[in-house]
């Protein structure tokens, strides 16, 4: 229970985060409650081939827009899109409930459907962006991911069944009208969150289409990356085939009806709750791998259990470790991803996931009504979990080595991004720096540097805030995305001020000989750092 606190705690602390975790939240109800309630439309008017067609009119148009999407976040404020995403689920939701309450024809349902998914596709490579980006050190940033877990296995455990509920109280569409009030508070809690500018473009303006390509060839010449991008994909065929699953398990195998597809739907998200419970652990770990390649292997062995031994009880218990294993996997493949991935693509990264999540998706829910139909839902089952047993087998030994190798401080990098002097330089120019930080924690009242002494390094504020005084009397105040210290290190003087910390801060310190060959070497970077120098010159010299 002290892990489970300090887990939110390192989370809540950081406001932005806050609101982040609880929009994701809101989001993940509403996706996980509305995909239910369109398979329930779909079978209910065309049986299990209807369930299917409304996965793949879902999720293939999707697939291939993902990467446009995505390519957004590259181009404009991560937060703007999240923002986006969210009011276009709501507000498509809105318009299917209208359509099936006003009982028009399916064909009009399954074309605006798609819409739905189209919005559900640009929030998840926009929080990975974004995340790093407010997160203050490194804790928050696994912490982050942590509590994202959770809210989406709380909702994928909540939703469904509220959905239940809701789909015997009034249909689909009494369920969807329902569930898009949750997309509309998404998109409201985050609105006042903008997130960073992009980085500068190198090249200058280019297409679109010519950055997805850039993107798509950056990952496959990075075999960790190419890897982990893929196996996080194929779960995603676990999770479209058992979508339709509940479905036909519901309706023909274990005869629990059209509410039993939402109730065992969150038999699945109560497993991820306890999962999500598990993942604590790996807050600060090293070593992933081991828990990963566990978390796939459980997922897969419940599955082959319940088509060997379906039943009521079976069902719930077998689908909830199920749950419990895919969500340990989900965690630790997107943080190892995060750690491997290097920082000039990890926006390109996350949507090209996006694309694969719904490809993989969409084989799922295409499998499994070929399967029911050779063999029934028992086969469904079977072939599933033999699919990701030998995708274990063949891939264990290579993600081992990955996570050996991989640690890329992506939070180090955001916070120099987002200072002045350190932004105009290249992605691996920066992550060296970001490599080189030391983090450094000062309390309240402590003075960091002094006024004459020598300066050896300089200090980037993660978190908290310091006061600048000269001869005693206050210049300014510095807070989170600010450095200090710089002047000594370029002019090559003693310190000019002091700085002394007025709340407890994080700092990260950067030692001179890293600083003046990095910046004095990049002509950019070099002018932003003299133009800072002068600025704060020109401050001290009334005093």
């Amino acid at each position: 229970m002290r892990s489970v606190a300090a887990v939110f705690g390192a989370t809540f602390r950081n406001a932005s985060l806050l609101r982040l975790e609880a929009a994701f939240a809101a989001f993940s109800g509403a996706e996980w409650g509305v995909w239910v309630s369109l398979l329930v439309y779909a079978y209910s008017v065309g049986g299990a081939a209807a369930s299917g067609a409304m996965a793949l009119v879902q999720l293939l148009p999707c697939a291939f827009l993902a990467p446009y999407v995505g390519a957004l976040t590259d181009r404009m404020r991560a937060g703007r899109v999240l923002f986006a995403g969210y009011l276009v689920t709501g507000l498509a939701m809105v318009v299917v409930a209208l359509a099936i309450a006003l009982d028009a024809p399916a064909v009009l349902v399954f074309a605006i459907a798609p819409i739905i998914s189209l919005g559900l596709t640009a929030p998840r490579p926009a929080l990975a962006t974004l995340l790093p980006a407010i997160a203050r050190l490194p804790v928050e940033l696994t912490a982050a991911n942590v509590v994202a877990s959770w809210a989406e296995n709380g909702s994928v455990l909540i939703a469904p069944a509220l959905a239940g509920v809701l789909l015997g109280i009034g249909g689909p569409a009494l369920s969807i009208g329902a569930l898009a009030v949750l997309g509309l508070i998404a998109a409201g809690a985050v609105l006042p969150i903008a997130g960073p500018r992009p980085p500068a473009r190198e090249q200058g303006p280019r297409g679109v289409r010519e950055e997805i390509g850039e993107g798509i060839r950056a990952v496959a010449r990075e075999p960790s990356v190419r890897l982990l991008v893929g196996l996080l994909g194929s779960q995603y065929v676990l999770v479209g085939a058992l979508d339709v699953l509940y479905v036909v398990l519901s309706m023909s195998v274990i005869g629990m009806g059209e509410a039993g597809a939402g109730f065992l739907n969150s038999a699945f998200g109560a497993g991820g709750v306890l999962g999500a419970g598990v993942t604590v652990a790996l807050v600060a770990r090293r070593r992933l791998a081991p828990a990963l390649v566990m978390g796939i292997t459980t997922a897969a062995v419940a599955l082959g259990v319940l088509g060997v031994y379906p039943s009521r009880a079976g069902a719930f218990v077998l689908l909830a470790v199920a749950g419990l294993g895919r969500t340990v996997f989900d965690v630790t493949g997107r943080i190892l991803l995060q750690r491997a991935a290097p920082p000039a693509i990890q926006a390109r990264v996350f949507s090209l996931l996006e694309s694969l999540t719904n490809l993989g998706l969409a084989a799922g829910s295409v499998l499994v009504p070929v399967l029911v139909g050779l063999s029934g839902a028992r086969a469904a089952l079977l072939g599933t979990a033999l699919l990701f047993l030998a995708l274990v087998a063949l891939t264990w030994s290579r993600l081992w080595r990955i996570d050996a190798a991989a640690d890329v401080p992506q939070v180090e990098i955001k916070l120099l991004q987002s200072i002045s002097i350190f932004a105009p330089l290249p992605a691996p120019e920066i992550e060296g720096l970001a490599r080189a930080l030391r983090p450094v924690t000062a309390a309240a009242g402590e003075t960091v540097i002094r006024e004459g002494e020598g300066g050896d390094c300089c200090y980037a504020i993660a978190s908290g805030e310091v006061v600048v005084t000269k001869s005693g009397h206050e210049v300014k105040r510095l807070g989170r995305g600010e450095v200090f210290g710089e002047i000594a290190l370029i002019e090559d003087v003693p310190r000019t001020a002091t700085v002394t910390v007025t709340e407890d801060a994080e700092l990260f310190a950067l030692d001179k000989e890293p600083f003046i060959l990095t910046l004095m070497g990049h002509a950019p970077a070099a002018r932003a750092a003299e133009d800072l120098v002068s600025k704060r010159l020109g401050e001290l010299k009334a005093y």
